[in-house]
């Protein structure tokens, strides 16, 4: 499946794209996951539209700082899963 990305990568508060709508941890192993999962990030994506869009909120570009953070992160919540 195509990413939602839009190529603009701003993130507010909560880590959520206000191009795509994706949370940093969904846009970062996008490519890993499975057609059910990017579907489910998707739907999500279409969830967050309004609310995010409502807030207004001030963004920031992503740092390679927040991508790897969000990178280990991930392996963390995945590494707790199979223990």
């Amino acid at each position: 499946m195509d990413s939602p990305c839009v190529a603009c990568c701003k993130l507010n508060q909560d880590k959520i794209c206000t191009g795509c709508y994706r949370h940093i941890e969904e846009i970062v192993d996008w490519n890993k996951r499975s057609d059910a999962e990017q579907l489910q990030i998707l739907t999500r994506c279409v969830a967050r539209r309004s609310q995010v869009d409502a807030e207004q909120s001030t963004t920031t570009a992503i740092t390679s700082q927040e991508w790897q953070q969000a990178k280990q992160a991930l392996a963390l919540k995945k590494q707790s899963r199979l223990s």
